[in-house]
């Protein structure tokens, strides 16, 4: 049976962005043995409810556009990107549907941040350290990254790689406090930017990073395992079992 995966289209307003960046997702997925089913942001959202029946897995991509401050409690400030309020409702369906289904879930820079404020974390709306996070597409190794011994980000690192490895980088918000039940597995090691988390959940792939493999599938050996260990979570899914109530005497 053919493993099936949703991802969104990245923007619901930046059509040229749509078409430089989610080739880039979907070719990592087939590359990794998925289908993609791509989510279009201007589907009515019972179209997407459908559409979700028939997938067995969510990716949440990057975005041009930043999840909106209020949603975490904050007022923007000037630094802040205008927020994509059509993508930020199909995001909700994708993320009601996986964690009402225990669907596996891997979440990409911006997909990593909505996944967070989701799950009642907050943001830095703009980072301010050391530490260039935006250098630009074309940098493959931004800056090293610190894996946290025992996450599913450590256990695909090769027994010859180091546990702090190199990252792109192409953002300007991150994790400020970690979600509902979600740990944080890396850190960029200079100014302790949070780069991802996982859900505290050993029987449901949740995983956000907050670079993009997807860029580098082909360069980093990092990259190919976390599309792989996402795609072999997916094809192992099963829909929960629903207890039946028993009976009275």
């Amino acid at each position: 049976m053919a493993i099936r995966i949703a991802i969104p289209e990245p923007t619901a307003d930046h059509e040229e962005y749509n078409q430089r960046a989610l080739p880039q997702y979907v070719e990592a997925l087939k590359a990794a043995g998925a289908e993609p089913v791509i989510v279009r942001l201007s589907d009515p959202q019972e179209r997407v409810a459908t559409l979700l029946a028939g997938v067995q897995g969510v990716l949440l991509p990057g975005s041009l556009h930043d999840v909106d401050p209020q949603r975490y409690g904050e007022e923007r400030t000037p630094e802040c990107e205008d927020d994509d309020p059509i993508r930020a409702a199909a995001d909700e369906l994708l993320l009601q549907d996986a964690f009402n289904m225990r669907k596996p879930i891997l979440a990409i820079c911006h997909g990593a941040q909505t996944l967070n404020v989701w799950r009642n974390g907050s943001l830095f709306q703009d980072l301010k350290t050391p530490v260039n996070h935006a250098p630009g597409r074309e940098v493959v190794e931004a800056h090293p990254i610190k894996v946290k011994e025992g996450s599913r980000l450590n256990a695909l690192l090769t027994l010859n790689a180091q546990a702090e490895v190199k990252v792109n980088s192409s953002h300007h918000q991150a994790i400020r406090v970690p979600g509902d039940n979600l740990r944080v597995i890396a850190v960029s090691p200079v100014d302790g930017v949070i780069e991802a988390v996982e859900l505290d959940a050993p029987d449901h792939f949740v995983v956000g990073v907050q670079w993009h493999p997807e860029r580098t599938y082909s360069q980093s050996e990092l990259s190919r395992a976390i599309f792989g260990a996402f795609v072999r979570a997916t094809a192992a899914w099963e829909p929960p079992q629903i207890e039946e109530p028993k009976s009275g005497k």
